[in-house]
C-alpha cells in the first residue's frame, strides 16, 4: 500500500515556472503576487505571435488590453500630419505597453508593430472584469498596481515636459 502522506509532500515538487509566469513577475501590474495567484492569472492570458512587421494594434484602435513581451521587439509609434514617423519607444522582453487600455475603452494613442519575431501576453480588459468578479481581491490589487505605474508614467510624462519647455525658454 502506497503512503498517500509522501506522496503529497513530493508533489510538485522541483516544478518549473513557465515562461509566462516568470515573465509577469517580472511586470509591476503583477507585483508581490502568490505562485497560486499567478497561476490564477495566467489561466487568463492570451499568447499570440507576431512576424516583423505585423501590427499589434493601429493608432486609433479601440484598446482592449494591455501586452506584455515575451520574446522579440516591438516599436511603438505614431505618424504625424505629414505621414512623418515618431517613434516613442523600442521595446524587449519583459516590457509592456497597452496598460491603460485595462481602465478605459478609448482609442489607441500610437501603434505597435512587431519589429522582430515576437511572442506577446495579452491581458485584456474582459479579462480583469471577470477576474473583479471572482476575486475581488487579486483584481483590486491589480487596479492599484496599475495606477501606481500609470502615476509613475505620468510624472515622468512632466519631467520631460518640464525639461522641454526650459530649453525652449533658454532658446528664445
Amino acid at each position: 500500500m502506497k503512503n498517500a502522506f509522501w506522496e503529497n509532500i513530493f508533489k510538485g515538487w522541483q516544478k518549473e515556472e513557465s515562461a509566462t509566469v516568470l515573465t509577469l513577475k517580472q511586470v509591476p501590474i503583477f507585483h508581490d503576487f502568490s505562485n497560486r495567484e499567478f497561476r490564477d492569472i495566467e489561466k487568463l492570458i492570451h499568447q499570440r505571435t507576431y512576424k516583423p512587421q505585423d501590427y499589434v494594434f493601429k493608432r486609433q484602435a479601440p484598446g482592449e488590453g494591455m501586452y506584455i513581451l515575451l520574446s522579440g521587439k516591438v516599436e511603438i509609434f505614431a505618424n504625424d500630419a505629414q505621414g512623418v514617423r515618431n517613434v516613442f519607444a523600442v521595446l524587449g522582453e519583459g516590457d509592456f505597453f497597452g496598460e491603460m487600455s485595462l481602465l478605459d475603452a478609448e482609442p489607441r494613442s500610437a501603434s505597435a508593430i512587431a519589429i522582430d519575431h515576437t511572442v506577446l501576453l495579452g491581458f485584456f480588459r474582459s479579462d480583469l472584469m471577470s477576474l473583479l468578479d471572482r476575486n475581488p481581491d487579486l483584481g483590486n490589487r491589480i487596479l492599484l498596481n496599475l495606477a501606481k505605474v500609470v502615476v509613475e508614467r505620468l510624472r515622468k510624462t512632466n519631467d520631460l515636459l518640464t525639461e522641454a519647455q526650459k530649453q525652449q525658454a533658454s532658446n528664445d
